[in-house]
Order: structure tokens, then C-alpha cells, then sequence
């Protein structure tokens, strides 16, 4: 029989072969190599039998899917370890979560001091279950009858609807769990116990208070190492800490979730709005600005009031019901029926940097990555089929641009047609803007994903995920192809041969959140921002006080370039104003003593702490205004150590 794999190429295997054998054939024994796989587009166990003509994708660790089946059986180790180390804790729910997993005890109290001895029995299993893991099927009441005195096990069992229920047995272990798991425990090769926190139980207050631990597993030690490295990294980069400390932006208990940007931080919006306003000029884009506040007749339109009312801030007036936005969008379609419009005007760009309200509950608020109020980069496209091929080519170069411009490399994900039943739009409507979007992509040239049926009800997308210094991914950019509002709103152009024509709309946002972008760039540079973004881009020391007068004179010289420049005239001793200006990541530093005064030149140090001594002010001016208008990530006084 023949079996087409990852989309390339064809293997023959015999009648009767599983899985497991594709997997021999093709030598895929590597620990990373082969955790996941799917038939059809079903994620299946490694000892599903094959038949003729079946597609199969096989998922390595480096992939989400791949991910995502190893580290939830590795949930399923921890919970057997803590199980043979606390006999009497109630095991509840271990999902994989994005860096790991977590798996929810009830009747188990633990501390730090405990995740040497979880780790190490969790060694012990490693080494004891090389033999497959098996998936068993049981009735409801068998499935109950395996936890006797568990109740929260047997109110998820009472709460299923399919039988026979999906469970998995390793060693003494059994846990019910829809599956795929790895086929053996021996890919695991590195485990690490990371944190214990409390959670209540469904994640509702108002239920029992659980133990959750969470963990992390990777397929060789060295992966784990750099994880580790990775994570304290991050501990030091963090932009709640690293924010409030370079005075850049503030939380506070009046306003929660609704961030402060301080002088020193608007400095940096600023620079990022302007950057942003010119990449969109030379793209041809218009800019509009929306009502913060629009009835409610308008949301119930857009059909946010059905789906989205709960997450939104309203306010009577005059008896009518306002609300505050959550999305620019329908702002966007009002300004678009303001005039008629030709196939002439099409494509047309129209960007909104939309100021949003979203209630989000408190506990998940997290600095400027989850807020409740914050300015989306949005943009609406309106446009012709046949134009959105070209179109989204350009979004792509737009995003590129954009991107390379902070260091941030990216990688893209095609999300596909969810459950016809739940999706909006004809079969062809669907093909046709799924083939623009991935025959976009194919011209664009770079790899990506596909996530079959990840697509929105109104439309397929393209989502853009960006990689930060320590290799983290932040989903940012959007592309998203909505057949939904033009309908809604009823918009319409003229065609060439004088008849009324619905246009096709793109969604795009490149910041996605400006204030959660502003943060991944916070801890991307660990404050360190380039010249051309940087709040505080010079800083000149006297030496004493007669000196005073010549750096205010040296500063004043810096400022007419349309540089950032100050004077510490602080009583601090020079060594301790060189430290302050480095804990504010300062990106030049000049002192100024007796020879500069004579000679008329400055002493320079840069932050990474290299002392370059004695120059001329004019050509140092010369030199970083020039990297500022580059736009360069780097110091060319680095450049040249």
C-alpha cells in the first residue's frame, strides 16, 4: 500500500503496517524526530494500522503538534511520580501549556524543597517504562470504578458525553486522556520542575483551592539547559521590572490594566508611531480616526453586542445605549460608506491607530502584555478577488520591513476553513480567498505552517508569529481575509462596467497592541533600545563644577541635530553618574573635564562600558545622527572595537 507523508513523498509499506513501522522505514528514531503524528488530519497513536492511500504528517518536537503530545505525557509522568511519593493525592487535570505543562492535585501540600525528589522519581520511571505506553478504552463506570475515592476525576467522567472513554495506562499509572502520547517514555531525556502554585479547581473561586505543579521536558539535556538559561534571562529582562525602573511606563490600582506612559516612554511610542505613520505613507495607506464611543445599534450591526458583550464597557446617555470600542473595525466601515466608491479608488488602504477598551479579568492581566485599555495598529483593506494575492504579497513586504527593522525575525501560519456549519461565505468565496492567501505566501517564498480549520468564522488568516532575542515567539501581525462585515454593512463599489459590486476586505495589524509590542521590544533589547528609538540617547558629565557651563554649551550642540541630550549636574561623584546613566541605558555618555574644556572635544563611553576616550564633538554628532536616521541596531563606535 502506498502512504503519502508530510505532503512530499510516497512510502510503500505492507498490508497491515502501523504507524510505528512507517516510522522505521523512514529512520525517524532521533528522540525529536517522530513525537506526533496524523492520519487524515487526526492525530492518532504510533500503533493506529495504516491503509492505502492514507496521508500522514508526522510531528517532531520543533513543532507545536510535536510539542504539544510530549509534553502532555510527560504530565502524565509527574502525576505518577507524585502519586508513588504522596499515595494520598487526588490527581485532577495536566494540560501541556505553551513552555511545558502543569498538572492539578487535590490533598497534596509541597514546596520548593520537594522538586529534587519529584525529578528524581520521575528519573526512575523514565529509565523503568521504556516499553510502550498503552491507550485503553472503558465504559463509564469502569472509568469511575478507577477512582474510588476521587471526586474530581468522577465529575469530569460524569461530564462526558462520548463512550467508551479514550484512558492511558504506563506502569502502575492510569489516568483517563483523549490521547495521542508519545509511543515510549524513553524520547524523554531532560525534566525539570519548575514552580508550585495554588488554582482553584476549574479555575473557578468559588470552588476547592488545588495544588498545581508545573514542569518541563525536552528531548536531550541540552535543550533544557538553554530553556533554563532562557528563563533567567528573561527574569532580567522583564518589562514589569525593567519599565517602571527606566521610568518608561506605570500600573496603577486606579486604572487597572490601563497603563501610565511616562515622558521617557512616550519618547519611545512616539518614535515607534512615527515609524509606523512613514512605513504606511510610502504603502500608499490613508489614516482615519474613529469615535471612541458608538451606540449600541452599531455593535449589534457588527455583531459584536451577540459575541463580545461581555468584554465590553457601556454607558447610557439620553436614553440610548453607547459602547466603548473593542475594535476599530466597524468605524472603519462607517467611514467607508461616508462616499461612493469606484474599482478606480480600489485597493483601498485605510489605517486607525484605534484606542480600545476589552474588559479582561484582573488575574489576567500581566503588564503591558494583557491590559484593558490599548491602541491596535489596524488597518482595513478593501479591494477586489482578484487583488488580494498582490495585496497581501505587499502586507508581507510591509510586515518584513517592519520587522527586520528591531531584529525580529518571524515565522508565518496559514490558518484554514473552520467547521463549514460555524463559517460564513460560499465554498467558492472560501477557496478563492484561501488561494489568495496561500498563493500569496507561495510567492512570498519563505516557509510556513498550515493550521487546517484555525481560520476565523468570516474568513481564512495569516498570522504572524515574531522571534525576540532569546528566541521567544509573540503572535503580533494578523492578516485576516473577512467576508463577514462587508456584508453586514452592506458595502458596495462601482465595477467597471457601472454595476454594484460587494469588495472583498483584509484585516491587518502589524504591532497587533501597541502597548504589548512596546513591551516584547522592552525585554527583545532588555532596555537597551537603539539610538533612533532610545529616550535617552546622550548624557553628559562634568567632572566638576567648573565644567558645568561647557557641557550645558556641548549639549546645546547636540540638541540642534534633533538628538536627545542631558546634563547630570548632580553633587554624585563622577564613577556613581556613569553608573546611573548605564542602569538608564543610556546609549552615549561624555564627560567632560579640564582637557575637554581646553581642547573643545568630549571624553566618550558607550553602554556596553568601553571607554573610547578623547574626540571631536562634531564628527561624534556626525556619526550617531547618521545611525539614528539609518535606523541602525547597532553602535558604529561598536562596529569598529
Amino acid at each position: 500500500m502506498l502512504i503519502k507523508v508530510n505532503n512530499k513523498k510516497t512510502v510503500e509499506l505492507p498490508e497491515g503496517s502501523t504507524l510505528s513501522d512507517l516510522i522505521e522505514n523512514l529512520n525517524l528514531t532521533a528522540p525529536n524526530q517522530a513525537v506526533g503524528a496524523e492520519i487524515n488530519g487526526t492525530l492518532k497513536d504510533f500503533t493506529h494500522p495504516l491503509f492505502d492511500r492514507d496521508e500522514v504528517m508526522i510531528w517532531g518536537f520543533d513543532d507545536p503538534k510535536g510539542k504539544e503530545i510530549f509534553w502532555h505525557t510527560s504530565a502524565h509522568v509527574l502525576a505518577q511520580a507524585v502519586l508513588r511519593l504522596w499515595p494520598e493525592a487526588e490527581p485532577t487535570i495536566g494540560p501541556p501549556i505553551e513552555t511545558g505543562f502543569y498538572y492539578d492535585f487535590a490533598n497534596l501540600e509541597i514546596s520548593d524543597q520537594d522538586f529534587k525528589k519529584i525529578e528524581k522519581e520521575v528519573e526512575k520511571i523514565l529509565k523503568e517504562n521504556a516499553r510502550p505506553i498503552r491507550q485503553e478504552f472503558v465504559s463509564k463506570q469502569e472509568a469511575i470504578s478507577a477512582f474510588p475515592k476521587n471526586k474530581y476525576k468522577k465529575e469530569l467522567i460524569e461530564g462526558f458525553d462520548e463512550t467508551p472513554i479514550s484512558a492511558y495506562k504506563q506502569g502502575e499509572f492510569f489516568d483517563l486522556c483523549r490521547g495521542p502520547h508519545l509511543p515510549f517514555l524513553g524520547k524523554i531525556k531532560a525534566f525539570k520542575v519548575l514552580k508550585t502554585s495554588g488554582a482553584y479547581w476549574r479555575g473557578d473561586a468559588k470552588n476547592e483551592m488545588l495544588t498545581r505543579i508545573y514542569a518541563t521536558s525536552f528531548p536531550d539535556k541540552k535543550s533544557l539547559k538553554t530553556y533554563i538559561f532562557t528563563l533567567e534571562e528573561a527574569k532580567k529582562r522583564d518589562h514589569k521590572i525593567l519599565g517602571p525602573k527606566l521610568d518608561l511606563f506605570s500600573l496603577r490600582e486606579e486604572a487597572p490594566g490601563m497603563p501610565f506612559i511616562h515622558p521617557k516612554g512616550l519618547i519611545i511610542w512616539n518614535n515607534l508611531l512615527d515609524f509606523l505613520r512613514e512605513s504606511l505613507t510610502a504603502a500608499d495607506y490613508q489614516e482615519i480616526k474613529t469615535p471612541m464611543m458608538m451606540t449600541k445599534d452599531l455593535w449589534v450591526r457588527s455583531g459584536h453586542w451577540e459575541h463580545y458583550r461581555e468584554n465590553m464597557y457601556t454607558s447610557q446617555i439620553e436614553e440610548r445605549e453607547f459602547a466603548i470600542k473593542p475594535m476599530n473595525c466597524p468605524g472603519c466601515m462607517l467611514y467607508y460608506k461616508s462616499r461612493v466608491h469606484s474599482y478606480r479608488d480600489l485597493p483601498l488602504r485605510v489605517g486607525e491607530i484605534g484606542h480600545v477598551h476589552r474588559y479582561e479579568p484582573s488575574g489576567s492581566l500581566n503588564g503591558l502584555f494583557r491590559v484593558r485599555a490599548f491602541h491596535q495598529d489596524d488597518a482595513h483593506l478593501f479591494m477586489r478577488s482578484e487583488d488580494i494575492r498582490s495585496e497581501i504579497l505587499e502586507l508581507l513586504h510591509l510586515a518584513n520591513k517592519i520587522y527586520m527593522t528591531f531584529g525580529l525575525s518571524y515565522q508565518l501560519e496559514l490558518s484554514t476553513r473552520p467547521e463549514k456549519a460555524k463559517t460564513i461565505g460560499s465554498d467558492q468565496e472560501w477557496e478563492t480567498a484561501t488561494d489568495g492567501l496561500r498563493g500569496a505566501l507561495d510567492d512570498w517564498g519563505h516557509s510556513y505552517r498550515i493550521n487546517e480549520g484555525d481560520g476565523a468564522f468570516y474568513g481564512p488568516k495569516i498570522d504572524i508569529h515574531i522571534r525576540d532575542a532569546l528566541g521567544r515567539l509573540w503572535q503580533c501581525g494578523t492578516i485576516q481575509l473577512d467576508m463577514s462585515l462587508p456584508e453586514k454593512f452592506d458595502l458596495e463599489f462601482v465595477d467597471s462596467d457601472g454595476g454594484l459590486k460587494r469588495p472583498v476586505m483584509l484585516h491587518r495589524a502589524l504591532f497587533g497592541s501597541v502597548e504589548r509590542f512596546f513591551g516584547i521590544l522592552i525585554e527583545h533589547f532588555a532596555g537597551k533600545f537603539p539610538l533612533w528609538l532610545s529616550s535617552n540617547q546622550v548624557r553628559i558629565i562634568p567632572v566638576a563644577d567648573r565644567h558645568v557651563p561647557y557641557a550645558k554649551e556641548v549639549s546645546e550642540k547636540i540638541k540642534k541635530s534633533s538628538l536627545l541630550c542631558e546634563v547630570d549636574d548632580t553633587n554624585e561623584s563622577v564613577s556613581k553618574k556613569v553608573r546611573n546613566a548605564q542602569l538608564m541605558k543610556t546609549n552615549y555618555i561624555l564627560t567632560v573635564g579640564d582637557n575637554e574644556v581646553e581642547n573643545k572635544t568630549i571624553a566618550l563611553r558607550t553602554r556596553d562600558n568601553v571607554v573610547h576616550g578623547e574626540m571631536n564633538l562634531a564628527p561624534f554628532i556626525e556619526t550617531i545622527l547618521s545611525e539614528k536616521n539609518e535606523k541602525s541596531l547597532m553602535s558604529p563606535f561598536t562596529k569598529k572595537q
